[in-house]
């Protein structure tokens, strides 16, 4: 009975063990949503592997009559490749953003909408399953599949200014946060100081080890110009950050918050620079050879079912700790601009992962046979319902551009997502700068517009 309230009614979902700890609804509600999410994305990544389409036809009794019979076309063409997943994540996007527009302005979990988004598990998987294969079935695929390209390119867009601009807010949240601790026990002082020096020295081991490994004396002239301007970016917010201008009007300002930047695009210089197609020249004796890339790279790759499987699962990992995370009260109140006052702030190591809102003061407890569930939405929500799903909408965006390789969809496959190709190297690369510029913009905003009051 308890798994039939949850999957058609209004309980939440909780596992069967008594051992597992405690469950919050909002929790529960959330890890649901991320199942489903999870779900379609390996769907995804299955369709688009031909090495699983080829063990299919090899190892499936009858399998052309079977594609045959669901009209998939006569091997299932069809159900793989770039339009398969295009559409797939079509139903996924489609799912989330009729929730969005369904939760928005849910402010009690007690309405009726409110219980809806909290239950009914099998029914919104059925909901799921229903959109994803009616895409199949959309009349004039050709023009579906262009102008959904461009929804997707723009959604994935959106989707990676969100996570910058949360990522800022995250660097200023957690200087505030100590600087506020500083002013009554100085050992965050201490921590401050050694912290910064640490994500400096990162920075800085990260630029040396690029210039050793993606220069040569001749040639990687386009690697060479990129690692010194992301270089000299970095060098140069730093400064911006402890200018005395913008230390009169932002006195929180510091090198904790650049320190966390330069980490940040460092890493995104790395990765967009190991993205890149490789550049390749003649030897002496007439051999193309690869360069501007570590030769223990070239090494790496050989084993490509190994290092596609354990990337994708760290990539995929990344984006749904992404969406997660920036769908919490506090997310969605710094993306409009609210942010707590210095006043209210309590020093933490772990900052980020208070409790949102007041929430937890009035927990209900309820114990049904198996792991304990804590309502803690009993005086209202304890995360934007609407903004939850929008974020969901614009990473199942993101995803469909991903595994389809961008703008080189016709010849993706996942067994080679980490082939380097142009569109993604330069998506990293202005997301770098666009982190700069959004972390610039937060530090000279105040000195532009003086009449206005920010904060951060």
């Amino acid at each position: 009975m308890l798994e039939l309230a949850c999957c058609c009614g209004t309980a939440a979902c909780s596992l069967c063990c008594k051992c597992c700890p405690k469950i919050k609804q909002s929790t529960s509600t959330r890890f649901m949503y991320a199942l489903y999410f999870i779900l379609v994305t390996i769907i995804c990544c299955v369709m688009m592997s031909t090495t699983v389409a080829n063990e299919m036809k090899t190892h499936i009794p009858f399998y052309k009559q079977m594609c045959k019979g669901i009209q998939a076309g006569e091997m299932c063409e069809k159900l793989v490749g770039y339009s398969a997943v295009y559409k797939v994540c079509f139903g996924m996007a489609c799912f989330f953003f009729l929730f969005f527009l369904f939760t928005i302005k849910i402010n009690s979990s007690k309405s009726c909408r409110a219980y809806i988004h909290n239950g009914f598990w099998l029914i919104k998987l059925i909901v799921l399953a229903a959109m994803c294969s009616g895409a199949f079935f959309i009349p004039d695929q050709d023009t579906f599949l262009n102008a959904w390209r461009y929804v997707g390119a723009t959604g994935g867009f959106l989707f990676i200014a969100i996570q910058l601009i949360l990522l800022v807010e995250f660097a200023h949240k957690w200087n505030k946060n100590w600087t506020a601790g500083a002013n009554h026990k100085q050992v965050w002082n201490g921590l401050l100081a050694l912290v910064t020096l640490i994500l400096y020295s990162i920075a800085v081991a990260a630029l040396v080890l690029m210039a050793l490994f993606y220069t040569r004396s001749e040639g990687c002239m386009y690697n060479k110009v990129l690692i010194g301007v992301n270089g000299g970016l970095c060098l140069f917010v730093s400064l911006v950050a402890i200018s005395p201008c913008v230390q009169n009007r932002q006195p929180h300002s510091g090198l904790l918050q650049s320190g966390v930047i330069s980490c940040y695009v460092m890493y995104l210089t790395f990765s967009a620079l190991s993205s890149k197609p490789p550049e390749t020249i003649l030897d002496e004796n007439n051999r193309n050879i690869t360069i501007c890339v570590p030769e223990f790279s070239q090494g790496l790759h050989r084993d490509e079912n190994l290092v596609t499987g354990l990337g994708t699962t760290i990539l995929f990992g990344c984006i749904l700790y992404s969406c997660l995370t920036s769908t919490t009260r506090a997310s969605s109140e710094a993306l409009r601009g609210i942010y707590a006052t210095a006043e209210t702030e309590v020093a933490r190591c772990c900052f980020c992962c208070v409790p949102d809102g007041d929430a937890d003061a009035e927990e209900h407890v309820e114990k049904r046979g198996g792991q304990t569930v804590v309502y803690d939405e009993k005086k209202g929500t304890v995360y934007s319902y609407a903004y939850f799903h929008f974020v969901f909408f614009l990473a199942s965006l993101y995803v469909m551009m991903t595994v389809t390789h961008w703008f080189h969809y016709e010849s993706a496959q996942i067994e080679k997502f980490f082939t380097g190709t142009w569109s993604i190297f330069w998506i990293k690369m202005v997301s770098c700068w666009v982190c700069v510029g959004l972390y610039l913009w937060t530090l000279i905003a105040p000195l532009c517009c003086p009449t206005r009051e920010f904060s951060v």
